[in-house]
């Protein structure tokens, strides 16, 4: 009986620290520091949060400000820290590695030796190898045999810091400066604390320290810290990319689902990422299925498959992300082509609703919904790929100006390594994420229009290279041909002479009230033209490029349908090649 008292309150405990931590996170960096330090129970608290939230809290409040954190912080917290902060890539970044262990080391010298014990033995003697020469002097040996750069602490092992991570060649900058009296002092403050702790142990660091192997111990090193950061969903990047392989529809429904359990006493009392799914601010398909969830637990497995996926899309981009407005832009990515992949699930069975997005979520992995939503957009890069390199502007050494503004933009943003869309400043920004299956539909309409032009310009035998003068692109260059088609002179791709252009402009519109309209007679001209240059039927011409058309008559409207002839400037006019000077 009193077992199980004391069962409820641990579990009644660790509910409440649950809703303190989510209360916190939920605060300015400021008042969260705050709360956790005025909490009677502020270790326990800061023990409870994941690491990953405590990773980006620290990094919120700033990591000087939040030295009282750190030194409540559990040996997990302060080894994910280490993971995450003193690696590029493969490779150890000894400056990261002074910048972590001298705050870790002033923070509480004696939790850091023993942590150094426990966990980082190897570690720390790769670290010294690296920064330091030792020599042991023997009993015939004076200690003015030594340079006056050794320096000892027991008469017996002498140490000295090396210079070969710093460059003196050359002048060092005064951030290698700080860096290299940081690493003096904390390596001479460790050992002197170190010796004095257990001198037993001091020489024997120092002498593993001169045996150590270092291509084998950083390499060991490394290993240790991908199996760790591999449990938070931080793999390597050669499988992390693995993220972004497509799904298509068919090879999705064969993927096996995934188990996440909702019986009481299977409950899963550990520290739940917060921060990834706190950041979820637009309202679509996938956020809204997460509110339709109605068990904590289940939720709470949801969101640290989330928190797991947004880690690994980090790892797949080689992105070092420690504040919440960058850990934002992931999480947005992430959430994007989720929401896309559910609406690609049941975009054939009718409307999609929250409750049915909610069953999806809880039934597949989140990273194969992911690779569903993703690979829409990949297929639309590698449809603009194949065709570029076949396309008839490519063949005549075009730019994607050629294309203008708007179709520049939607090409450029498909051509890259991953393909973006092109959002002009509708939302704030040039290029986002593709976060709606309608960006995906949107773009692949233009990509259509693009492409139908391309083969239309094919069939014309034009030469663009005869134009030396003004912008090129395929609207003035269409509609510079049809007007001195119209116009009776010559089929080459020259500017119009400016005299001729003003007798094109009066018979180009139905009227003479302003705003004017472009006449069907004119429009029938257009499309005659491009029939007999192109061997296409009006109809066929319509099919393919009949909205892209209108589009075009109506930017003439806009741009030369307020203006009276005896107004018109060349210097204004982008939608035709003139010539001012005649």
């Amino acid at each position: 009986m009193n077992e199980k008292k004391e069962k409820k309150k641990i579990i009644a405990r660790i509910k409440n620290l649950a809703w303190q931590r989510k209360e916190i996170l939920s605060l300015s960096p400021e008042k969260a520091l705050d709360t956790i330090l005025d909490s009677p129970q502020s270790a326990a608290l800061v023990h409870s949060l994941s690491e990953e939230d405590f990773y980006f809290l620290i990094h919120d409040i700033g990591v000087e400000d939040a030295l009282p954190l750190l030194r409540l912080a559990s040996d997990k917290q302060w080894e994910y820290i280490v993971d995450l902060e003193v690696w590029e890539k493969d490779r150890m970044d000894l400056a990261s590695v002074t910048t972590w262990f001298d705050l870790l080391f002033k923070i509480d010298p004696n939790r850091f030796i023993k942590w150094f014990f426990d966990q980082k033995t190897e570690f720390m003697e790769f670290y010294l190898f690296k920064n330091i020469e030792i020599k042991i002097r023997e009993t015939d040996e004076d200690p003015s045999d030594f340079d006056d750069a050794f320096f000892t602490f027991d008469d017996t092992f002498y140490v000295k810091f090396l210079d070969e991570p710093f460059d003196l060649e050359s002048d060092l900058s005064d951030r290698e400066k700080t860096t290299k009296n940081r690493r003096d002092d904390f390596i001479s403050n460790f050992f002197k604390t170190l010796s004095a702790y257990d001198p037993f142990t001091y020489h024997k660091v120092l002498l593993e320290t001169c045996s150590v192997m270092p291509a084998e111990t950083e390499e060991e090193a490394y290993r240790l810290k991908n199996v760790r950061l591999a449990e938070k969903g931080f793999l390597p990047y050669a499988e992390a990319v693995g993220i972004y392989q497509p799904l298509k529809v068919q090879d999705f429904k064969k993927q096996p689902t995934k188990f996440i359990t909702s019986e009481p006493e299977r409950k899963l009392f550990f520290p739940v990422p917060f921060y990834h799914a706190g950041l979820l601010e637009q309202e679509d398909y996938f956020t809204n299925a997460l509110k339709k969830i109605e068990i904590d637990d289940v939720l709470e497995q949801i969101q640290i498959e989330f928190a797991a996926l947004c880690n690994l899309i980090i790892s797949a981009d080689q992105k070092k992300i420690r504040e919440k407005d960058e850990l934002k832009s992931v999480v947005k990515k992430a959430c994007g082509y989720i929401n896309i992949g559910l609406e690609k699930l049941t975009e054939d069975d009718g409307d999609l609703d929250a409750g049915r997005c909610a069953a999806v979520i809880q039934k597949c992995p989140l990273s194969n919904i992911f690779k569903l939503g993703f690979g829409l957009a990949l297929e639309l890069k590698w449809r603009a790929e194949k065709w570029q390199e076949k396309s008839w502007f490519k063949r005549n050494g075009l730019l994607l100006g050629f294309w203008d503004q708007d179709r520049m933009g939607v090409l450029g943003g498909l051509l890259i390594k991953k393909p973006l869309f092109y959002d002009n400043y509708k939302t704030g920004v040039l290029y986002r994420e593709f976060v709606v299956i309608q960006d995906i539909k949107d773009t692949e309409n233009i990509l259509n229009e693009i492409i139908a032009f391309d083969e239309i310009l094919s069939l014309m035998n034009i030469e663009p290279e005869l134009v030396s003068e003004g912008h090129l692109t395929y609207k003035n260059m269409v509609l510079t041909l049809w007007a001195r088609n119209y116009l009776g002179l010559s089929e080459e791709l020259l500017p119009l002479p400016f005299d001729a252009f003003r007798n094109f402009f009066n018979d180009l519109w139905a009227g003479k009230d302003k705003p004017r309209k472009t006449s069907l007679t004119m429009k029938e001209s257009f499309l005659n033209w491009l029939s007999d240059k192109t061997g296409f039927t009006h109809y066929e011409i319509t099919q393919k490029l009949g909205q892209t058309l209108e589009n075009l008559f109506n930017e003439i409207e806009t741009e030369i349908g307020e203006v009276s002839g005896e107004d018109l400037d060349p210097r204004y006019i982008h939608l035709f090649l003139i010539n001012p000077d005649n």
